[in-house]
Protein backbone atom coordinates (compact mmCIF):
# COMPACT_ATOMS: atom_id res chain seq x y z
CA UNK A 1 0.00 0.00 0.00
CA UNK A 2 1.35 3.22 -1.08
CA UNK A 3 1.96 5.48 2.08
CA UNK A 4 -0.07 8.73 2.15
CA UNK A 5 2.20 12.16 2.05
CA UNK A 6 1.66 14.76 4.53
CA UNK A 7 0.19 18.18 3.58
CA UNK A 8 2.77 21.14 3.83
CA UNK A 9 2.49 24.43 6.02
CA UNK A 10 5.26 27.15 5.53
CA UNK A 11 7.41 25.92 8.44
CA UNK A 12 7.86 22.48 6.72
CA UNK A 13 8.73 24.53 4.17
CA UNK A 14 11.65 26.03 5.68
CA UNK A 15 12.94 23.19 7.33
CA UNK A 16 13.40 21.40 3.95
CA UNK A 17 15.02 23.94 2.64
CA UNK A 18 17.49 23.47 5.55
CA UNK A 19 18.03 19.91 4.98
CA UNK A 20 17.90 20.39 1.07
CA UNK A 21 20.87 22.44 1.73
CA UNK A 22 22.91 20.34 4.06
CA UNK A 23 21.99 17.37 1.11
CA UNK A 24 22.65 18.95 -1.66
CA UNK A 25 26.28 20.86 -0.82
CA UNK A 26 27.61 17.45 -0.31
CA UNK A 27 26.85 16.15 -3.75
CA UNK A 28 28.75 15.87 -6.71
CA UNK A 29 26.66 17.51 -9.26
CA UNK A 30 28.23 16.23 -12.38
CA UNK A 31 25.35 17.58 -14.96
CA UNK A 32 26.62 21.16 -14.14
CA UNK A 33 29.89 20.16 -14.84
CA UNK A 34 31.35 22.93 -17.20
CA UNK A 35 27.76 25.27 -17.24
CA UNK A 36 27.72 28.67 -16.62
CA UNK A 37 24.57 29.60 -17.69
CA UNK A 38 22.70 31.26 -14.22
CA UNK A 39 19.36 30.07 -15.54
CA UNK A 40 20.41 26.42 -16.46
CA UNK A 41 21.59 26.46 -12.98
CA UNK A 42 18.81 27.94 -11.18
CA UNK A 43 16.03 25.15 -13.15
CA UNK A 44 18.30 22.29 -12.16
CA UNK A 45 18.14 23.16 -8.48
CA UNK A 46 14.85 24.31 -8.59
CA UNK A 47 13.91 20.79 -10.07
CA UNK A 48 15.93 19.14 -7.57
CA UNK A 49 14.28 20.95 -4.47
CA UNK A 50 10.56 20.46 -6.10
CA UNK A 51 11.41 16.58 -6.30
CA UNK A 52 12.42 16.49 -2.98
CA UNK A 53 9.43 18.34 -1.78
CA UNK A 54 6.96 15.99 -3.68
CA UNK A 55 8.63 12.93 -2.53
CA UNK A 56 7.67 13.97 1.24
CA UNK A 57 4.63 15.58 0.56
CA UNK A 58 1.24 16.17 -0.63
CA UNK A 59 1.81 19.65 -2.87
CA UNK A 60 1.09 21.22 -5.55
CA UNK A 61 4.15 22.62 -8.09
CA UNK A 62 3.64 25.18 -10.25
CA UNK A 63 4.99 25.74 -13.52
CA UNK A 64 7.47 28.16 -13.20
CA UNK A 65 7.25 29.67 -16.65
CA UNK A 66 3.80 30.08 -16.17
CA UNK A 67 3.35 31.14 -12.52
CA UNK A 68 4.66 30.54 -9.32
CA UNK A 69 6.73 27.54 -8.41
CA UNK A 70 4.43 26.55 -5.09
CA UNK A 71 1.22 27.89 -5.75
CA UNK A 72 -1.52 26.22 -3.26
CA UNK A 73 -2.53 28.81 -1.02
CA UNK A 74 -1.04 27.88 2.13
CA UNK A 75 2.54 28.11 1.15
CA UNK A 76 1.83 30.96 -2.15
CA UNK A 77 6.02 30.97 -2.71
CA UNK A 78 7.81 31.57 -5.85
CA UNK A 79 11.55 29.78 -5.69
CA UNK A 80 14.50 31.77 -6.81
CA UNK A 81 18.25 30.45 -7.08
CA UNK A 82 21.12 33.06 -7.87
CA UNK A 83 24.60 33.08 -7.46
CA UNK A 84 26.38 34.84 -4.93
CA UNK A 85 28.39 36.95 -7.93
CA UNK A 86 24.98 38.55 -8.49
CA UNK A 87 22.30 37.91 -6.37
CA UNK A 88 19.40 39.28 -8.38
CA UNK A 89 16.36 37.41 -10.35
CA UNK A 90 14.31 37.91 -13.06
CA UNK A 91 10.46 38.36 -11.77
CA UNK A 92 6.99 39.22 -14.34
CA UNK A 93 6.20 42.76 -14.24
CA UNK A 94 2.27 43.14 -12.82
CA UNK A 95 1.96 46.59 -11.58
CA UNK A 96 4.01 49.76 -9.97
CA UNK A 97 1.77 48.45 -6.90
CA UNK A 98 3.92 45.51 -6.61
CA UNK A 99 7.10 47.89 -5.43
CA UNK A 100 5.33 49.40 -2.97
CA UNK A 101 2.66 46.87 -1.44
CA UNK A 102 4.92 43.49 -2.40
CA UNK A 103 4.39 40.60 -5.22
CA UNK A 104 1.92 38.94 -3.58
CA UNK A 105 3.43 36.16 -3.04
CA UNK A 106 6.05 34.45 -0.85
CA UNK A 107 10.11 34.34 -2.32
CA UNK A 108 12.16 31.34 -1.20
CA UNK A 109 15.94 32.56 -2.51
CA UNK A 110 18.67 29.92 -2.82
CA UNK A 111 22.15 31.95 -3.08
CA UNK A 112 25.03 29.45 -4.23
CA UNK A 113 28.72 29.50 -5.03
CA UNK A 114 29.20 26.73 -8.15
CA UNK A 115 32.91 25.02 -7.89
CA UNK A 116 34.24 23.29 -10.88
CA UNK A 117 36.96 20.48 -10.34
CA UNK A 118 38.40 18.14 -13.17
CA UNK A 119 35.78 15.83 -12.35
CA UNK A 120 33.24 17.01 -9.76
CA UNK A 121 30.89 20.20 -9.02
CA UNK A 122 30.27 21.56 -5.58
CA UNK A 123 27.00 23.33 -5.40
CA UNK A 124 27.79 25.21 -2.00
CA UNK A 125 24.77 26.90 -1.15
CA UNK A 126 25.99 30.22 1.08
CA UNK A 127 22.48 31.56 1.88
CA UNK A 128 19.03 30.54 2.10
CA UNK A 129 15.93 33.13 2.61
CA UNK A 130 11.92 33.12 3.57
CA UNK A 131 10.79 36.61 2.78
CA UNK A 132 6.81 36.36 3.91
CA UNK A 133 5.01 38.30 0.81
CA UNK A 134 4.39 41.62 3.14
CA UNK A 135 7.99 42.18 3.07
CA UNK A 136 8.76 41.64 -0.96
CA UNK A 137 8.03 45.57 -1.68
CA UNK A 138 11.19 47.67 -2.87
CA UNK A 139 12.69 48.65 0.54
CA UNK A 140 13.83 52.27 -0.83
CA UNK A 141 10.33 53.60 -2.54
CA UNK A 142 8.48 51.66 0.45
CA UNK A 143 11.12 53.68 3.24
CA UNK A 144 10.66 57.19 1.25
CA UNK A 145 6.61 56.92 1.33
CA UNK A 146 6.51 56.18 4.69
CA UNK A 147 8.89 58.89 5.29
CA UNK A 148 6.78 61.03 3.48
CA UNK A 149 3.68 60.01 5.29
CA UNK A 150 4.85 60.56 8.66
CA UNK A 151 5.91 64.34 7.46
CA UNK A 152 2.35 64.89 6.45
CA UNK A 153 2.74 64.67 2.57
CA UNK A 154 -0.55 64.15 1.16
CA UNK A 155 -1.75 63.29 -2.62
CA UNK A 156 0.19 65.39 -4.45
CA UNK A 157 3.05 64.62 -2.69
CA UNK A 158 2.94 61.31 -3.57
CA UNK A 159 2.26 61.89 -7.33
CA UNK A 160 5.11 63.89 -7.30
CA UNK A 161 7.60 61.08 -5.63
CA UNK A 162 6.39 58.68 -8.43
CA UNK A 163 6.83 61.06 -10.97
CA UNK A 164 10.51 62.38 -10.23
CA UNK A 165 11.42 57.94 -9.24
CA UNK A 166 9.89 57.32 -12.86
CA UNK A 167 7.34 54.73 -10.83
CA UNK A 168 6.03 52.60 -13.98
CA UNK A 169 2.25 54.30 -14.44
CA UNK A 170 0.22 56.83 -15.91
CA UNK A 171 -1.26 60.11 -14.31
CA UNK A 172 -4.53 57.76 -13.07
CA UNK A 173 -2.45 55.10 -12.03
CA UNK A 174 -0.47 57.40 -10.01
CA UNK A 175 -4.11 59.30 -8.57
CA UNK A 176 -4.92 55.62 -7.87
CA UNK A 177 -2.41 54.35 -6.04
CA UNK A 178 -1.67 57.16 -4.40
CA UNK A 179 -5.65 57.69 -3.24
CA UNK A 180 -4.76 53.95 -1.90
CA UNK A 181 -1.55 54.46 0.12
CA UNK A 182 -2.98 57.54 2.55
CA UNK A 183 -5.78 55.34 3.08
CA UNK A 184 -3.77 51.86 3.47
CA UNK A 185 0.38 53.11 4.02
CA UNK A 186 2.52 50.44 3.11
CA UNK A 187 4.64 47.86 5.36
CA UNK A 188 8.17 48.46 4.88
CA UNK A 189 9.90 46.20 2.16
CA UNK A 190 13.40 44.67 1.48
CA UNK A 191 14.03 43.71 -1.71
CA UNK A 192 15.79 45.70 -4.10
CA UNK A 193 13.41 46.26 -7.32
CA UNK A 194 13.96 47.90 -10.66
CA UNK A 195 12.20 49.99 -12.78
CA UNK A 196 11.68 47.89 -15.90
CA UNK A 197 9.09 45.59 -18.02
CA UNK A 198 10.44 43.21 -16.28
CA UNK A 199 11.45 43.40 -12.61
CA UNK A 200 14.83 42.73 -11.34
CA UNK A 201 14.75 41.37 -8.02
CA UNK A 202 18.19 42.13 -6.19
CA UNK A 203 18.50 40.26 -2.97
CA UNK A 204 21.83 41.34 -0.95
CA UNK A 205 19.90 43.15 1.92
CA UNK A 206 17.36 40.32 2.37
CA UNK A 207 20.15 37.71 2.76
CA UNK A 208 22.10 40.29 5.27
CA UNK A 209 19.26 40.76 7.67
CA UNK A 210 20.37 38.06 10.22
CA UNK A 211 16.71 37.35 11.48
CA UNK A 212 16.62 40.38 12.47
CA UNK A 213 13.64 41.40 10.71
CA UNK A 214 10.11 39.58 11.14
CA UNK A 215 8.87 38.40 8.28
CA UNK A 216 12.47 37.56 6.50
CA UNK A 217 13.70 34.09 7.87
CA UNK A 218 17.76 33.96 7.30
CA UNK A 219 17.81 29.72 7.75
CA UNK A 220 21.35 28.71 8.81
CA UNK A 221 21.41 25.10 7.41
CA UNK A 222 24.57 24.79 8.74
CA UNK A 223 23.37 24.22 12.70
Amino acid sequence: MQKTKNSIEVKDLVNEAKLFCQEQSNVNHVDLLGVTDGKAVGTYVEHKFKKFLSDKYDIEIGNSAAGIDLPSKNINTDIKVTSIRQPQSSCPYKSARQKIYGLGYNLLIFVYDKIDYKNTCNLQFLNCTFVEMYRTADYTTTKRIIELLKDGAGKEDLIAYFEDRNIPGDEIAYENLANEIIKTPPIQGYLTISNALQWRLQYSRVIDLKNLINGVINIDWRK
